[in-house]
């Protein structure tokens, strides 16, 4: 296995960034041996939450399967210590890198640099703003926007009032899922009234913007949670409004959540909540490991249907998005608004197979 060249310039986005072990030379830049294997590199974006912790369990298990060296760090959502974990996996071998940059803004200038360097990129679940890599792991997150919107509108009777908790705006998931949710409400649902929350995926936020709505407007029906990390502050605060009680209550809230965690499917089992989209974090692993695998064994692809049940999208001159299957979940695994879900016990979820 050749050595890889190393990254020794800074883009101006990231001036104040100095790297000085990518560009010091010398002996330990020598790659790690790996016994033949292709060596990989995956950055995990943090490790606070259920969904990205269990990311970080998949991901050896699926280099194992595929016959990949794994190498990661951990960037812990902050796009200096993605440049600086992108130059100590180059270091340390790696012919590929994944990542999932939590602000896809902010990505341009490091995947410009991988690219210079010749380090194929593969992206899961968020999608770089601008800039290439080799292949986006990915669902459709408008669709995930939508979904919650039709389980909503249709529990809602088209009417009433309902709060987004949006995640981050400066993701493209944060924007997507905004933009199918509200697209679908005013086309759909013209009498519901949205109050649109930016939450930066912090639960503590979330929690606060949550108890102000439900004071200021004591009648809303409805809540979309534009992924797990909100949660147990939304269950925190319903419970405390003495509005965590059963579906069949007249006083309760229709819940929406956005991930597919365990614990989601239990809440749903259980009456918390009402419905999730699961996010197949298992097949996220997967696939940026077989896609990484692949740029490093020359092979291309092209937009249309794969022989794993999703679709290959082109988004954009030179890049391409595999989007994966995201199914809504729900209690009794019915049809909302046109949209079908799964039951919460479906032992196909990857939150009911989660050892």
């Amino acid at each position: 296995m050749r050595p890889r060249p190393v990254l020794c310039s800074v883009a101006s986005a990231l001036s104040a960034l100095v790297l000085l072990s990518a560009c010091s030379g010398g002996s330990d830049s020598t790659p790690t041996s790996s016994g033949g294997k292709p060596v990989v590199g995956v950055d995990y974006p943090r490790s606070d939450t259920d969904f990205w912790n269990a990311y970080i369990k998949y991901t050896p298990e699926y280099a194992k399967q595929l016959g990949l060296s794994l190498r990661t760090t951990n960037s812990q959502n902050d796009v200096a210590k993605l440049a600086a974990n992108g130059q100590t996996l180059i270091l340390q071998g790696a012919e590929g890198i994944a990542m999932a940059p939590q602000s896809t803004f902010a990505i341009a200038p490091i995947l410009a640099q991988l690219q210079a360097a010749k380090i194929p990129v593969v992206t899961i679940d968020t999608r770089p703003d601008t800039g290439k890599v080799y292949m986006v792991v990915r669902a459709d997150n408008r669709a995930y926007g939508e979904k919650a919107c039709r389980y909503l509108g249709t529990k809602l009777g088209g009417k009433g009032k309902v709060v987004m908790l949006q995640g981050d705006l400066s993701s493209i998931n944060g924007r997507d899922r905004t933009e199918g949710f509200d697209a679908c409400m005013k086309a759909n649902y013209p009498d519901i009234k949205v109050f649109a929350e930016a939450t930066n995926w912090d639960e503590d936020v979330a929690a606060q913007k949550l108890q102000n709505d439900l004071t200021a407007h004591p009648d809303i029906k409805g809540i979309y949670m534009q992924a797990s990390f909100a949660l147990s502050g939304t269950l925190h605060v319903l419970r405390q409004q003495g509005l965590l009680v059963g579906p069949r209550n007249p006083k309760h809230v229709f819940v929406v959540s956005n991930d597919g965690i365990p614990r989601e499917l239990k809440d749903i089992s259980d009456g918390n909540i009402d419905a999730t989209v699961s996010q197949p974090v298992d097949l996220y692993a997967k696939y940026a490991l077989y896609y990484l695998k692949a740029a490093i064994d020359g092979k291309t692809f092209k937009p249309g249907r794969t022989d794993h049940e999703s679709t290959i999208v082109r988004v954009r001159d030179g890049l391409l998005e595999d989007q994966l299957s995201a199914p809504l979940v729900t209690a009794d695994g019915g049809t909302y608004g046109g949209v079908p879900s799964l039951k919460s016990t479906d032992t196909s979820l990857w939150g009911n197979s989660l050892g």
